[in-house]
């Protein structure tokens, strides 16, 4: 070891001082929470936005009385709550019903669809159980749950709108399924889009706004209150006005019109021919 000078005191280590930090400098997580606080903002000034031209848009009705609420949540009791749960809460065998609306209960309910009879693909239409003020019941009773489309107003069910502008609608959203003269159709795995001939007017409109089975649902921001009575317009014109080309064949379109000719007018042909050749030997 080297020894050690007289007088003099070990020297200290030297100690790196940090920089110091520039005065007005961004914290590395201010952009990141600036853009939440834009992201958050505009989230909310859209919904918002939405949320009040719906409300503006969608028909309302008179709030129902206790007593038919009352009388509803007895109905659904004893008629529903075996699928739906006692709170309609739902089941692993049939959806909760919680935010429906009247409308999908006056649709289902009122076209014999529910209760259902069988389980299948699709509910049947059959005839209805229920009287129509037990349908309002049950009706009001499900809407008293929680928010969710209600019976349209009768100035959209009068058919008295734009036909011609219903017919555009009604080819550009509904006639891949329903056929463009609402005749029907067959979809997948044993699903079909039912006629709407014969269909009222209340239930067309209510089908659009709560999409049951297959169908989607057309709130008033994809089609307008007075875009759904026209639709309505249409179909009661359609239905009340027979084809001007003459027999129908059930307005299944060119497919059913082609066989047809092909069965009956070429066969028509052949005998034609059978009939001479025959004749004149």
């Amino acid at each position: 070891m080297r020894p050690r000078t007289p007088g003099k005191a070990p020297a200290s280590p030297v100690r790196t001082a940090k920089p110091a930090r520039k005065a007005g400098r961004r914290h590395p997580l201010a952009t990141v929470a600036l853009l939440a606080i834009g992201l958050g903002l505009t989230g909310g000034a859209y919904a918002a936005f939405t949320t009040t031209t719906a409300s503006a848009e969608e028909p309302q009705v008179a709030a129902a009385s206790q007593t038919s609420v009352d009388e509803g949540k007895k109905l659904f009791q004893s008629n529903c709550a075996t699928c739906h749960g006692l709170d309609a809460q739902g089941s692993s065998v049939a959806p909760s019903l919680i935010g429906v609306g009247a409308a999908a209960v006056d649709f289902q309910v009122g076209t014999g669809r529910m209760p259902m009879q069988m389980q299948g693909p699709q509910a049947e239409q059959k005839p209805v159980q229920f009287t129509d003020e037990q349908v309002k019941a049950l009706a009001d009773y499900v809407a008293s749950l929680a928010p969710g489309p209600s019976i349209p107003e009768q100035k959209y069910l009068d058919g008295k709108g734009n036909a011609a502008h219903g017919a555009e609608l009604f080819r550009i959203n509904c006639a891949m399924c329903h056929n463009v003269a609402g005749a029907g159709g067959a979809l997948t795995e044993g699903k079909f889009a039912p006629p709407l001939t014969g269909v009222s007017a209340q239930h067309i409109y209510e089908a659009m706004i709560t999409g049951p089975q297959n169908m989607p649902v057309f709130n008033d921001l994809n089609i307008t209150p007075q875009g759904k009575a026209d639709i309505i317009t249409y179909l009661k014109y359609i239905q009340n006005n027979p084809s001007p080309g003459g027999f129908e064949l059930g307005s299944l379109g060119p497919v059913a019109e082609g066989l047809f000719l092909w069965i009956f007018g070429l066969g028509a042909i052949v005998a034609l021919t059978v009939w001479i050749t025959a004749k004149s030997n």
